[in-house]
């Protein structure tokens, strides 16, 4: 049986082990995950964006959900990210219940062509085949409007909503808008957690948990505890890395972390087209300086 999971804490969203080869190489994740568990990190999202979900076959995504789910072995909750096609969604959805997830989460479809009716019957069977796991939705564009959110959050298994628009007055309206059992988080990480906090959301996505997962542990427990300023001086600490994954449009995002993980020792590989690899030589020496500064033992790369 799969753990519990608490939808409010962090939900830290793994990379993508690649090897030379460019193939993927899931027992890179081990030092990862027991640094993660070891600073009480709530729940583990393998197939999420810092994962490349996007980059990766349906068939690499299915070998990372098993494998994932073999490496951390029930010591924290794994929630499973699905999307694209909605066959291929489902598939995802139920081989990660399979596999021991303790929730799914629903990326939002990229396909041009979403309207709010088909949006509701892709979230509905997607939760149909994750066969009573608790569902979230990973919600990048609030630009559906409240009324189709709100829809969303009454389709059976739905019980939280990742909010990854950087838009608290629209948060606020369709928390008011949705039914109450809905638990909201911040889906754009520790830095864009305080003004969430302040209309009701609690609890964030993190894919500085692959690095430095302690300090979002810190943040997390003084947001929970009301204490903004001590959250506020935690979170100006890892300002830093996050504007280096903001850059290039974004494009950096993953790039960051796997650059980070090398320079430790972890060498994860390189993230696939199109994400931005390798940093460029000024994006590097911040990167080195961040991790000196705070004692992350950056080493030379081979």
């Amino acid at each position: 049986m799969a753990p519990v999971i608490q939808l409010t804490g962090i939900s830290g969203i793994l990379v993508t082990p690649f090897d030379e080869g460019g193939n993927i190489a899931a027992d890179r994740l081990a030092p990862i995950v027991d640094r993660a568990v070891g600073a009480g990190i709530h729940a583990l999202t393998i197939n999420g964006n810092t994962s490349e979900f996007y980059g990766l076959t349906i068939n690499e995504a299915l070998a990372m959900v098993d494998a994932a789910a073999a490496t951390i072995n029930g010591r924290a909750p794994l929630i499973g990210g699905v999307g694209r096609s909605v066959h291929e969604a489902c598939a995802l959805a139920r081989a990660s219940v399979a596999s021991g997830a303790a929730a799914i989460m629903v990326h939002q479809p990229p396909d041009p062509f979403v309207s709010p009716r088909g949006l509701k019957d892709y979230v509905a069977r997607v939760s149909d085949s994750a066969q009573g796991a608790p569902v979230l939705l990973y919600l990048r564009n609030d630009g559906i409007g409240t009324r189709t959110i709100a829809d969303l959050c009454e389709v059976d298994n739905v019980v939280g909503v990742k909010w990854a628009t950087p838009s608290p007055e629209n948060l606020a309206q369709a928390m008011a808008a949705s039914p109450d059992h809905v638990a909201w988080v911040c889906g754009l990480a520790e830095i864009r957690a305080p003004p969430f906090y302040a209309v009701g959301a609690r609890g964030f996505t993190s894919g500085l948990i692959n690095v430095w997962p302690e300090r979002s542990a810190e943040i997390h427990a003084a947001l929970d505890a009301g204490n903004l300023d001590n959250a506020s001086n935690l979170i100006d600490g890892i300002r830093t890395f996050e504007e280096l994954r903001a850059e290039e449009m974004g494009g950096t995002n993953v790039s960051v972390v796997k650059a980070a993980l090398a320079l430790m020792g972890e060498d994860c590989g390189p993230t696939r087209p199109p994400s931005s690899w390798p940093l460029s030589e000024a994006q590097e020496s911040r990167l080195r300086e961040f991790l000196n500064e705070h004692g992350i033992d950056p080493r030379s790369v081979c």
